[in-house]
């Protein structure tokens, strides 16, 4: 063992050799640094899109497009228009190309006019067919009461079985070239024409007009019929008219037209 001059244990000593970095070591480390700050940082940008991906609603992947849209681009040719699907510019912006045709396409629906309700009446061809064709011409509510007022109207007029007789079912003089009424038209669809133009014009016929287009009670429609001057014998004021329920018949095909 060795003492110092004193006497004491004296503890041995180790040199290591000191070496002061260099320039260039500095810079080595320096840029490892920042390498590892880049690192950490594309790693955080990478995070925080796979968590914007992973709340976005279900649906496609992005950039992904429906296979309806690339059949529609791939038969479109020219004929395109860019429809921008988001928002902001610059990278990252999604587009898609649609044909200009699909962005124009109408939507039809069935529609329901006078004219496929007229083929359907002469399809079908009976009294009452007539009575809801007189209905649409006059502009009058289809009702029950009023289908009902004309059915029996036609019926004390020509009889339930012969009531397209001269295409006239209401004998009315309204242009039927017969002023007495015994004139003729020359189909049911003309006749039907006259006999609501003629409930509209002749001033003689206003509260049977205004009891078809209030769709009165039957009694109120048929009592101002008796009283007006279609017919002279006004219809023995109701004594010559019958409420029993009025058989249908079919008028022959030609009498339509």
């Amino acid at each position: 063992m060795v003492r110092d001059r004193c006497g004491r244990l004296a503890i041995p000593t180790m040199s290591f050799p000191f070496h002061r970095p260099s320039g260039s070591d500095r810079l080595s480390s320096g840029t490892r640094r920042v390498r590892t700050i880049v690192v950490v940082a594309a790693a955080a940008s990478a995070f925080a899109l796979v968590s914007l991906t992973a709340i976005a609603p279900p649906g496609q992947a992005p950039g992904a497009v429906s296979d309806l849209a690339a059949g529609s681009v791939a038969a479109a040719g020219a004929d395109q228009r860019d429809v921008v699907i988001g928002v902001g510019d610059g990278p990252g912006q999604q587009t898609i190309s649609v044909p200009q045709s699909v962005a124009q396409v109408l939507v039809s629906r069935d529609g329901y006019s006078g004219t496929t309700a007229l083929e359907k009446l002469r399809q079908s061809g009976t009294n009452r067919d007539w009575a809801e064709l007189v209905m649409i011409f006059g502009g009058f509510p289809r009702t029950e009461s009023n289908i009902t007022v004309m059915l029996r109207w036609m019926r004390q007029e020509n009889g339930p079985d012969d009531w397209w007789l001269r295409n006239n079912p209401l004998n009315n003089g309204w242009g039927s070239g017969g002023g007495s009424g015994l004139g003729s038209y020359d189909n049911l669809v003309i006749a039907a024409e006259n006999c609501a133009e003629a409930l509209h014009e002749n001033s003689g016929y206003s509260a049977i007009l205004a009891g078809f287009q209030s769709s009165a009670p039957t009694s109120q429609i048929e009592a101002a019929i008796w009283a007006s001057p279609w017919a002279s014998s006004h219809y023995a004021n109701g004594a010559h008219w019958s409420s029993s329920p009025v058989p249908l018949y079919t008028a022959p095909a030609a009498a339509w037209g």
